[in-house]
């Protein structure tokens, strides 16, 4: 009797598949429910706000602009996702977001907000706990561009020691590691951060590894190292990095580059003049 029930199981799960076998948990809840929304990118920031509250699962469709979720009813309610959803910024058919959190979304995701029938109008998210709470897979990822940061840093001690051919080779790395930031484990306002500034990034690293020419390369490398702080600043690296400023490069005009060491060493003169330049500010 046992080996039959075995293989129907595993009957159902080849035929229905894994997520219709998830129906044999105990007290599941699925339901819809109505989210505004503007682009695909809000899609990952949608699911991950519903999983924030404690559902099990969230699937948010664009077509449709409908999230499905499941939950257990004895340890949530659907207002708790709803809520959580417009904490991040995002209307539903219950709740409207507050001001400020609808207005840190991205420009890109900012949708026309129409007051549906009984919504209600959620208070400012700094005093709400649900809000203010960061999950676990928020802190785990907080250094999501780590490898970003060490692209860059790479490419700036090859731009020391005049090396373009390395240079190129990491700003290749460092195009390659832009594409592969997890933006659905970025919080809204490193969301912004990030998508404000990734264009320019992109093209001024294509730009290096584009090139050969150790000039050009250090003339990119000082707009790219501009952007770099500006995202540094709110998403911090794992441990303080120095704003190091040369006023001597570009005619007079001086530069920026940004480096994990407290002692100057030029990117934009290498040993020509290693030492010139001075900490600006210090990011921790």
């Amino acid at each position: 009797m046992k080996t039959k029930l075995k293989y129907l199981l595993a009957g159902l799960i080849t035929v229905f598949g894994l997520s219709a076998f998830a129906g044999f948990q105990k007290n599941p809840t699925l339901q819809s429910f109505k989210v505004l929304e503007n682009c695909g990118m809000c899609e990952k920031t949608i699911e991950k706000a519903a999983l924030k509250t404690g559902a099990s699962k969230a699937e948010w469709n664009k077509e449709t602009k409908m999230l499905s979720v499941q939950y257990n009813p004895k340890k949530m309610t659907a207002d708790d996702i709803l809520k959580g959803v417009a904490y991040a910024g995002y209307d539903n058919e219950k709740y409207l977001a507050p001001t400020e959190s609808y207005n840190n979304l991205h420009e890109c995701c900012k949708y026309d907000r129409v007051k549906v029938k009984q919504t209600t109008y959620l208070p400012s998210a700094q005093t709400n706990s649900l809000a203010n709470s960061k999950p676990a897979q928020e802190v785990q990822n907080k250094n999501e561009l780590e490898s970003v940061y060490n692209s860059y840093f790479n490419m700036k001690d090859a731009l020391i020691r005049a090396d373009s051919k390395t240079a190129a080779i990491k700003a290749k790395e460092l195009v390659d590691a832009l594409n592969a930031v997890k933006m659905n484990v970025l919080n809204t306002t490193e969301h912004n951060a990030f998508m404000k500034f990734l264009p320019d990034l992109k093209t001024d690293a294509s730009k290096i590894y584009e090139t050969k020419a150790i000039d050009k390369q250090r003339e990119y490398f000082s707009d790219l190292s501009n952007k770099m702080y500006e995202i540094m600043k709110v998403i911090k690296p794992s441990s303080p990095v120095y704003i190091d400023y040369c006023p001597m490069y570009n005619d007079g005009k001086g530069a920026y580059w940004i480096s994990k060491e407290s002692a100057i060493k030029n990117p934009y003169y290498g040993s020509q003049m290693m030492s010139c330049g001075k900490v600006k500010e210090i990011i921790k």
